[in-house]
């Protein structure tokens, strides 16, 4: 099946009458992913692809730039005059009342809401209902195929394994002499080269009120010291170097010393019961066959937190897509910065993370949650103590 007749598919089966896609400048880098256009093409004039549920696709392109989109099947119409682009935008919707765009009611979902106000206009005056594309987005960005679920539990593995290592390597410099935030991150780093694994940047080595900065990141000249006594986060995710490898990514805690801080060990299991609560949410969800919601988890994920009266030291989503790029395109756990309303697809992978930012230090608990055809699951090792060094 091709490209085009698994978008077609797609659109049938949400009851949608055609995609339109659009762009000009390259300002919509989804359309260039999910065609297949080079990103390197010069694009000065608009163009719009249509692809309707059933027949031939339409491309329509200006007459300066007639080549554009000579890569996709379909009959091609072009326009030069501003007068003829209206005129002829409305005779290949004709046939159309319901178009899926670049679009998100709200601009809440803003990662596809890329339409513009003017464009979106033009289009209901035609009289044509506009839908987002969100959730066909997800389907062509955010799920896996079998090579790329195998490669993500493949990195899952290795980091686990080097998650576990790293704890004891803080511990043995700890007590021969001393070590760095910045160190760690290096030694992590070392151990990613040995596994053939790469990531977008460095792994978060965060102690004590460092922590509580979900992306500090420390470097060579500012970095804190880690001592007996010390809570410390690590955030650690990486990818195989192989094409189209996905990521894999998590967050554990430690304590170095003998015994765990009463209010570190209280915090912990806080942030484990609303980690466990999202990990609930999505077992028991996919499994009775409903259609799940990104913001749905986050709720459930969220109101442990509150109940327990810390909802005010979470000030970002629960999860967020997981893909080739270690934020991936689709449904995000959040009923906070947004509410997102993109379901969770089959193949589609995410994390849980909730946490509790204090200002002596911040307690997350991340792990990666794989939906397939009627169950999921966390792919890796759960964080159920914080680990002693």
């Amino acid at each position: 099946m091709t490209k085009i007749e698994e978008i077609q598919a797609a659109l049938r089966d949400r009851a949608i009458d055609a995609w339109l896609f659009y762009d000009h400048h390259h300002r919509d880098a989804v359309a260039y992913r999910i065609l297949g256009l080079p990103e390197s093409l010069m694009v000065s004039r608009r163009w719009f692809y249509l692809v309707p549920a059933q027949g031939e696709p339409v491309k329509f392109v200006h007459r300066i730039e007639p080549f554009h989109l000579d890569a996709l099947p379909g009959k091609k119409r072009t326009y030069a005059a501003w007068q003829e682009l209206v005129d002829g935008l409305r005779e290949i919707l004709s046939g159309t009342r319901n178009l899926a765009m670049q679009f998100s009611p709200d601009n809440m979902i803003f990662t596809v809401s890329i339409v513009d106000a003017g464009t979106a206009d033009l289009i209901r005056s035609f009289g044509k209902n506009i839908v987002s594309s969100a959730n066909l987005v997800a389907q062509f960005e955010a799920t896996w195929t079998e090579e790329q679920i195998a490669s993500h539990l493949a990195a899952g593995e290795a980091i686990d394994a080097i998650m576990a290592a790293a704890f004891r390597e803080i511990g043995r410099r700890v007590r021969s002499g001393g070590t760095t935030e910045f160190q760690i991150q290096q030694w992590l780093a070392e151990a990613f080269r040995r596994e053939n694994l790469v990531a977008d940047s460095p792994a978060i080595v965060a102690v004590n009120d460092n922590s509580s900065n979900p992306h500090y990141a420390p470097t060579a000249e500012h970095s804190a010291a880690i001592r007996e006594g010390d809570f410390i986060l690590l955030d650690v995710w990486g990818k195989k170097d192989t094409r189209r490898a996905v990521y894999y990514d998590i967050s554990w805690t430690g304590a170095v010393g003998s015994s765990l801080p009463e209010r570190v060990g209280e915090i912990f299991g806080i942030v484990s019961r609303s980690r466990d609560a999202g990990i609930e949410k999505v077992r028991t969800g996919i499994a009775a066959g409903k259609t799940l919601c990104g913001w749905e988890v986050d709720k459930a994920s969220r109101d442990v937190l509150v109940n327990a009266g810390y909802g005010q030291y979470l000030n970002n989503r629960v999860g967020h897509s997981i893909g080739t790029e270690v934020h991936g395109n689709g449904a995000n756990m959040d009923n906070f910065e947004s509410r997102d309303d993109r379901e969770l697809l089959p193949n589609s992978c995410f994390s849980i993370e909730p946490g509790i930012y204090l200002p002596e230090f911040g307690l997350r608990s991340e792990v990666n949650m794989l939906v397939q055809a009627g169950a999921a699951r966390v792919t890796g090792r759960i964080q159920n103590e914080v680990v002693l060094i």
